[in-house]
């Protein structure tokens, strides 16, 4: 009976070291978050370029647009637009609220998008007309009669 007695506490004694050995120590705990935030570091600044990048696109597509907008307006009214400066702050979708017609320049197929903080519009005696885009993340944008968009500015 003793013998049988010792065995079964033995034999509860090996369960407990068993069960006690099944979760993480505290070392192994610190190397998962010591890698979680090693791929953080890594991760965070990549995704902030990558909307960055999207923002300037967006801004581009912007002055593209208000490019084939001006072109549109040439053709029907047979001359170059009047110039033109928007912000971020001159009305309901960035279009201009006094010296031109918004609708004109949204019909036309200008767009203004909440990552262009500007866009002016001006004729040139070189190159006809030059427009220029500022974007929210940080890029600086240019077109010409003659050019598409490119990040060098008019002459």
């Amino acid at each position: 009976m003793y013998f049988r007695l010792m065995g079964k506490l033995n034999a509860r004694r090996q369960n407990l070291t068993e069960d006690a050995e099944k979760g993480f120590t505290l070392i192994e705990l610190l190397v998962v978050v010591i890698i979680i935030g090693i791929l953080a570091a890594i991760a965070i600044p990549v995704y902030l370029g990558v909307q960055n990048n999207a923002k300037n696109s967006n801004t581009q597509s912007d002055v593209a647009n208000l490019k084939t907008a001006v072109v549109s307006l040439q053709t029907q009214n047979g001359g170059l637009p009047s110039g033109i400066d928007w912000t971020a702050a001159s009305g309901a979708s960035g279009m201009p609220s006094a010296g031109s017609s918004p609708a004109d320049w949204a019909g036309a197929g200008a767009t203004f998008s909440q990552n262009t903080k500007e866009l002016k519009y001006a004729t040139s005696a070189t190159s006809g007309f030059c427009i220029t885009g500022t974007s929210v993340g940080g890029g600086t944008y240019y077109a010409t009669a003659s050019s598409g968009v490119t990040t060098t500015p008019c002459s």
